[in-house]
């Protein structure tokens, strides 16, 4: 038994043993033809099949063409019998299309399949009544394939009736189509208006903006015109000013050359008086070193024959200022430095009788700033002590007293005499005063960094020194 391509097996003899067709007629294979063989049916179609009836037969047909055996099939078909309906159709559309109208048997087969599948509609086709609410499309088909006594009628008469619902239909898609084009027309219209207005208001604004920026800009025009007016102007000024400041610095560079001149001459002057008398003061001072002399031994002899003990009492004694006070001997920090001095410092304080006075706080805040102000005191002071010994000379150390409530509590180191400034006065003031109170001629050294100490000081004959001078001759070992 051979194998169907699908639905139910059927015998090889079926076809052969087909029953005879009305009148006596045998409807077997030979006697339509045989495989391949060509429609006898004198019917014909004037023109070809429209175009959705013959895609509806060739979907019926490969549908039908599942339930056959391969060796049902014609030959060019038997590629297609494996696949699916709709593979078929795709593939083998138009073989199947050509084969049914050339190959009667194999349309007759096609169309025992329809019968079984249609039945209702196939019935009516043969009594020549197809259904009026059948498919036109579906009727045409299925006359095409079974080809009932005036098939090609009913399949023209189909065909022009799925042509004219074809046609209804397009004109009605036409007509809602254009339906849709006019609304859209419309729409446009009234963008296009709107879009217009849109413009027109755009363009009215633009303009008055450009109206706008033209007044602006002729504004600015005639405020560069006025910057460029006052520009010149200045400029010309400055042109007027640069002539008077050059004509000004010629005369007065005349005039500086000149006043060098003068100088220049004075200078000279000056120079030959000093020389002038310089000479002349050479006999005067010959003279008065012959009496310094004659008074001075004569004053030798007067101190030997009344006996006069040295003087105690020094000038530096008659300065009023405060004295610190006195302090018990608990209060007494036994703690001293002993150091020497660069040279020229010791040459200084080698002169006979001379006075060191000594800016304290100056001295310690160049040396030692971060102690507290007590350990200050006493590490000068005790460093000027052991300086007054080794060079025997009057050393008074002066410390700023402005704003003490109270006299501080201190014992002086021996040899060393120990100043606070008054209240409302300033250390600077009270060393001015010691300076001034000493004779003239006698050797004062102040140690200060003040330049305004040091310059009055040297103003009023004194030898003024830095403080870190004295610094190094206290840290010498």
């Amino acid at each position: 038994m051979e194998e169907r391509t699908g639905g139910e097996p059927r015998r090889p003899e079926e076809a052969a043993d087909a029953p005879p067709g009305p009148a006596g007629q045998d409807t077997g294979p030979q006697a339509r033809g045989g495989s391949g063989g060509h429609d006898p049916d004198p019917e014909g179609l004037e023109r070809p099949l429209p175009e959705r009836v013959r895609r509806r037969v060739v979907a019926f047909t490969g549908d039908a063409l599942g339930g056959l055996t391969v060796a049902e099939l014609p030959p060019p078909l038997r590629q297609y019998a494996r696949f699916t309906p709709q593979r078929r159709v795709k593939f083998g559309g138009n073989a199947m299309a050509a084969a049914l109208e050339s190959d009667a048997v194999f349309r007759q087969r096609i169309a025992a399949r329809l019968r079984e599948q249609l039945p209702e509609l196939a019935g009516a086709l043969d009594e020549g009544t197809p259904p009026p609410a059948a498919d036109p499309v579906d009727v045409a088909a299925v006359g095409y394939v079974l080809r009932p006594a005036g098939w090609a009628k009913l399949v023209a008469a189909a065909g022009e009736e799925a042509q004219r619902a074809q046609a209804e239909r397009a004109g009605e898609e036409a007509q809602r189509e254009l339906a849709r084009l006019r609304e859209e027309l419309t729409h446009a219209r009234s963008a296009a208006r709107d879009e217009a207005e849109r413009a027109r208001r755009d363009v009215e604004a633009l303009r008055k903006e450009l109206d706008g920026a033209q007044r602006r800009l002729r504004s600015a025009q005639a405020d560069v015109r006025r910057g460029e007016a006052a520009l010149r102007k200045v400029r010309s000024e400055l042109e007027a000013a640069r002539s008077a400041a050059g004509a000004d610095k010629a005369a007065s560079d005349s005039e500086v050359r000149r006043l060098k001149s003068r100088l220049a001459e004075s200078e000279s002057a000056l120079e030959a008086q000093r020389r002038a008398a310089r000479e002349g003061r050479s006999v005067e001072d010959m003279r008065v070193r012959l009496l310094l002399d004659t008074v001075l031994d004569a004053a030798q002899g007067l101190r030997r024959e009344l006996a006069l003990p040295p003087s105690e009492s020094r000038p530096a004694d008659t300065v009023e200022a405060v004295e610190p006070g006195r302090m018990s001997p608990k209060d007494v920090a036994a703690r001293a430095l002993s150091a020497t001095d660069p040279a020229l410092l010791d040459q200084l304080l080698a002169l006979p009788q001379a006075h060191l006075v000594v800016d304290g706080y100056n001295v310690t805040k160049t040396g030692y700033p971060a102690m507290p102000l007590d350990k200050q005191r006493l590490r000068l002071l005790g460093g000027l002590a052991g300086l007054a010994a080794q060079s025997n000379a009057e050393v008074t150390c002066v410390f700023d007293g402005a704003e003490l409530a109270a006299p501080v509590l201190l014992a002086p180191p021996r040899g060393v005499r120990v100043l606070f400034s008054k209240p409302g006065q300033t250390a600077d003031e009270l060393i001015r005063r010691l300076v001034r109170a000493e004779p003239p001629g006698r050797p004062v050294v102040v140690v200060s960094s003040d330049r305004e100490v040091a310059d009055g000081c040297a103003a009023a004959g004194a030898r003024p020194v830095a403080a870190a001078l004295l610094l190094k001759r206290l840290a010498r070992t």
